[in-house]
Parts: structure tokens; C-alpha cells; sequence
């Protein structure tokens, strides 16, 4: 009787097991939910030193062809266009990022990863490779905003 006992309490103990687990499969479409790249958020203007920005109806042809000319020269080596690498691809980011946010994230991303949720969740996303700094100008930053609008 004392070893049936025994294998009762295992049974117990796996049931427990068993109810826990079903308990946490609850979780796991929480982690399914929309990935921070895929992430639509157009009222976070992010933290530096951007408050506002005016992007024209149309485009400005000859500054993204600067923004380009930047993009190829110092983002180029993490981010490629219609494809995740080291980090996000930028096709599509002004219609899920306000302007600042994305100049923002340009010109301050220590700042933005140590304060923006959302570039916390990117980083997370992203496995911890933080953005580099390049040193742009705030003029850079908003031709990379322009060359991003044509994208």
C-alpha cells in the first residue's frame, strides 16, 4: 500500500506538473503578438533631441537622393532594405514611426534604448545589438528620413 501511495503522490505531483503547463501555453500566443519591427506606433516622437518635424506632401527629390548617398555610406552595413539583418529593414518605417522617433533614433540611440520602450523591445528583438551611433547631423537624419519616405 505504502508504494501505491507513493506512485498516487507522483501522479499528484505530475498532475500539478501538467496543470501548470497547461497554464502557461496561455502565454505563449502573448509572445506571438506583433513583433516591435512590425510594431505601428505614429504618436512616439522617442527621446533626443527632435520635438517636431514637417515632412512636405510630396517628396523631396534631391534630399533623399542625400539620404540615400548617407543611408549607402553609413547605414548600410546593419540595415538592407526588404530584409531583416543585424538590424530592421527600413522599408515601411515611416508608416509605423513617426519622423522624429526615426531621426531620433538616428542621431541618439543610446538615449532612445536606454528610455523608448519601443527601441528597448527592438533591441530585444534585434538579439541585443544595440544601433551605432554615426555622428550624423540633424541635416543627415532628416535626408534618411526622406530617402526612407521613397522606400
Amino acid at each position: 500500500m505504502s508504494c501505491g501511495g507513493k506512485e498516487e503522490k507522483k501522479k499528484d505531483g505530475f498532475s500539478v506538473d501538467r496543470a501548470k503547463a497547461k497554464t502557461e501555453k496561455p502565454a505563449a500566443p502573448a509572445a506571438s503578438d506583433v513583433k516591435a519591427s512590425e510594431m505601428v506606433d505614429l504618436t512616439n516622437k522617442g527621446v533626443g533631441p527632435i520635438t517636431s518635424v514637417t515632412l512636405g506632401a510630396d517628396i523631396d527629390q534631391a534630399m533623399a537622393a542625400k539620404g540615400k548617398e548617407v543611408y549607402d555610406q553609413m547605414c548600410l552595413a546593419c540595415h538592407r532594405v526588404g530584409k531583416k539583418f543585424i538590424g530592421p529593414a527600413p522599408d515601411g518605417v515611416m508608416e509605423r514611426r513617426t519622423p522624429e522617433w526615426v531621426m531620433n533614433m538616428i542621431l541618439n540611440p543610446e538615449g532612445m534604448v536606454k528610455e523608448d520602450p519601443l527601441a528597448k523591445a527592438l533591441l530585444m528583438e534585434f538579439n541585443g545589438s544595440p544601433m551605432a551611433n554615426q555622428g550624423l547631423t540633424e541635416e543627415q537624419a532628416r535626408a534618411v528620413v526622406e530617402y526612407f519616405r521613397t522606400l
